[in-house]
């Protein structure tokens, strides 16, 4: 039997197994408070689901309020934080929506589905906002390579992006795979989306005017996905892993398509007035949002929501997290049209409620009332916890172990044989295994891409103006110091925009840390979140939005914190990009930037020495400002042919990276006096080498003393010689490197 309102009424005293569904006491008792009776057997699985970490961000609320308090001031914001995606305007009437989330415990429990359905919630998001998506970026993070249950996971969460990506025809255009033991059991799987739109075709959520209809769009709701996303990432694994197999939701990408073609005419012909996605949470989430977002009434006939299963009970429905659908607001006179279309493109549409008046969401089964709730105690008035914060107590002593002690290469042969072992290892090694099954160039409007430093995307074939993406993060920089550790995470990926060409105009972010209950997780994400709000600030790089992801650890033990950080940036023209390879000979090689002895948490550390230890690469953020202007101009007016930053593995990352993408080898001197090892190896942050043509050497160069930017000539671009030449120290043959850095990863996991 139903439980019902009444019922609900007339039974006060019944227990109810509000513990069992993630609610504490206190919680329960709120519960109670606001309806002033006990709940439903479906208003305490709303709740339970709505109030859960995932879907309320109970735990990180207080923190995230920095990046509102302390955003630059920004003409370009369109529409910030709390909506599905932040908004900016890019010139010519064109708006940009991007926004990065996480999937990473479905992606755990079942990879294949919890990556594909990562994949397509991000793109609804940037549907939802008014925009065509138009490509996808994948920051990964797993294991240890060559641990069992990564050689499990891997392979299907890879499948799992590109398989929903390309079947959607959105090219993926950059990311991150990285390998650690901390995320043993727990891979972060982080999906980005980028749409452009008109700027006048912004949708928002909120549902208003009453009598409007609420039509439910796209595929029929089933039992897949029920406690899918909001709980399973609202709590921690156990040793053993995960027991909620049959919570991962289900993902179709030609529904999608249908949905996303279907959407795109019904924006254009200015048919709906409010539209949210149906994500985390489901009809829940979308029913309770709308209409607190609106501050309106609404009422939903649960009956005629197309099942998959007839069986199914109200709080199941309510509950799932099926894919590849939408909720639309509808004015009754344009329903009939909004039907139509639909069916033109075979997307289901069923009108299932409306707007009323008052500020209470009732939901109706079969005539009996199972849900009668004000739905802002749901959406926005849910509980907010100062969570205890504590420094790690080891914090000190891990300080203190610093990387720049341990023995290093000496002689030429020891740091040859050095750079061919870090780019065999699997996180500097050729990714080209993994980015080889995602299309890149589909839809023609990709002017770099994988293994660029940033990937840039045409939004206008007459003026070519674009933008460029790129994300960044490294877990071992933040576990040795989560403020600085962020902070560099930013530095990075505004770097790697400017270093396309680009200029960087706006953030996201996807938080991914351990368990909110622990006290020194707390710490880790304050420190992180005030460190990246601080540094936003400092490079008026405003947050649009993004995602927290807490409980990533297996038993009490946490992955590092992995700040993953987003930065969009603004191109004039695309043909105008740098690339990242060498390919003149005879160009000046120039780096940019000053190197120090910054060794702790590097690379190098870690893979010869399995050593984490010492304080972060020190970050400049006004001098990240400078080398990004010098960047952008030296794009702008011909002056680079190519430029590549310095993060992993320091400068002999680069230069083998450099040299392979084009098969093209360079001569490098290091400068007299200096310690070889150190300027190949060193992770000093605020990094570029560039390739300057001659006859732009005297320009650009005066150019950087201009500004006050360090510089220093460092070698030429060697076109015959087929390698990697660091005079005095040693030579590589390109083809000896090329099989040293391609080899890794198809050995691993083909």
């Amino acid at each position: 039997m139903t439980d019902t309102v009444a019922n609900a009424q007339a039974t006060a005293g019944e227990d109810q197994p509000y513990a069992e569904l993630g609610l504490k006491d206190d919680e329960y008792a709120r519960i109670t408070e606001v309806l002033g009776r006990r709940p439903t057997q479906t208003e305490l699985a709303m709740y339970s689901i709505m109030w859960s970490e995932h879907c309320s961000y109970k735990s990180s609320k207080v923190h995230l309020r920095q990046f509102a308090e302390k955003a630059p001031p920004s003409d370009r914001m369109l529409v910030g934080m709390g909506e599905n995606a932040g908004v900016v305007d890019v010139g010519n009437g064109l708006a940009v929506t991007f926004k990065i989330e996480s999937h990473n415990h479905p992606s755990f429990v079942e990879p294949y589905q919890g990556a594909a359905t990562g994949v397509g919630g991000i793109v609804r998001d940037i549907l939802t906002m008014g925009a065509r998506p138009i490509a996808v970026m994948d920051p990964l993070r797993f294991g240890a390579a060559d641990h069992p249950d990564t050689r499990r996971v891997l392979p299907g969460i890879v499948a799992g992006v590109g398989g929903y990506g390309n079947c959607l025809g959105l090219p993926n255009i950059g990311g991150e795979v990285v390998f650690d033991p901390c995320y043993q059991g727990n891979p972060l799987v982080n999906a980005l989306c980028v749409g452009v739109m008109p700027v006048d075709r912004i949708q928002l959520s909120a549902a208003r005017g009453v009598g409007n209809i609420v039509v439910l769009l796209g595929a029929k709701t089933g039992r897949d996905g029920i406690g899918g996303v909001s709980v399973l990432a609202s709590a921690t694994f156990d040793a053993d892993g995960p027991a909620r197999r049959p919570s991962v939701q289900v993902g179709d990408p030609f529904a999608e398509k249908l949905l996303i073609e279907c959407c795109i005419e019904m924006y254009d012909r200015k048919l709906v007035s409010g539209i949210q996605d149906l994500g985390g949470a489901g009809l829940t989430c979308a029913l309770t949002e709308t209409s607190a977002a609106g501050k309106s009434g609404m009422h939903a006939y649960l009956e005629r929501v197309p099942l998959r299963e007839a069986s199914m009970e109200p709080h199941e429905i309510l509950a799932s997290e099926s894919q590849e659908r939408m909720l639309a607001i509808v004015e009754p006179p344009n329903l009939d049209e909004v039907l139509a279309l639909a069916a033109k493109w075979g997307v289901l549409a069923t009108a299932i409620g409306e707007v009323v008046e008052g500020d209470r969401l009732t939901i109706t089964w079969h005539g009996e009332t199972v849900v009668d709730v004000p739905p802002g105690s749901l959406a926005d008035d849910g509980p907010v916890y100062e969570r205890p914060i504590r420094k790690p107590n080891d914090f000190d002593l891990v300080a203190a172990d610093r990387a720049e002690t341990l023995p290093r290469p000496q002689t030429g042969d020891d740091l040859r044989s050095t750079l061919l072992t870090l780019v065999a290892s699997p996180n500097l090694a050729d990714k080209s295994w993994v980015t080889e099954q995602y299309d890149r160039y589909v839809q023609g409007n990709t002017v770099l891409a994988q293994p660029e430093d940033a990937g840039v995307i045409r939004l206008d074939e007459h003026s070519g103006r674009g933008i460029a993406l790129a994300t960044d993060g490294n877990g071992r920089y933040a576990k040795l110091d989560p403020y600085a550790g962020a902070q560099l995470a930013l530095a990075e990926a505004y770097r790697n925009v400017a270093t396309s060409g680009a200029t960087p105009i706006a953030v996201s972010d996807c938080l991914n840390f351990g368990s909110p209950e622990d006290p020194a997780v707390m710490w880790q994400f304050q420190q992180a979140v005030t460190g990246l709000a601080d540094a936003c600030q400092q490079l008026g790089t405003p947050v649009t939005g993004g995602n927290v992801s807490f409980y990533n650890q297996t038993g009490v033990t946490a992955i590092h914190p992995t700040p993953i950080v987003g930065v969009l940036g603004l191109i004039d023209d695309v043909a105008a990009r740098t690339p990242m390879g060498f390919r003149n000979d005879g160009d000046t090689l120039i780096l940019l930037g000053e190197t120090h002895e910054e060794l702790s948490g590097s690379e190098w550390a870690w893979v010869t020495h399995q050593h984490l230890g010492g304080v972060p690469p020190k970050v400049d953020l006004d001098r990240e400002k400078v080398l990004a202007e010098v960047l952008v101009a030296g794009s702008r007016d011909g002056m680079l042919s190519a430029a590549h930053d310095l993060s992993d593995g320091g400068l002999a990352q680069v230069l083998a990276e450099s040299t392979l993408r084009y098969g093209v080898g360079a001569r490098v001197v290091l400068p007299a006096g200096s310690t070889p090892f150190v300027w190949l190896f060193s992770e000093s942050a605020g990094r570029v080498l560039v390739a300057v043509p001659r006859s732009e050497e005297a320009r650009f160069t005066e150019m950087c003393t201009a500004r006050s930017l360090p510089w220093q000539r460092i070698g030429v671009v060697d076109a015959e010689s087929k390698a990697l030449d660091v005079q005095g120290q040693f030579t590589i043959g390109l083809d000896e490197l090329r099989e040293a850095h391609e080899g890794t990863l198809p050995k691993l996991f083909s």
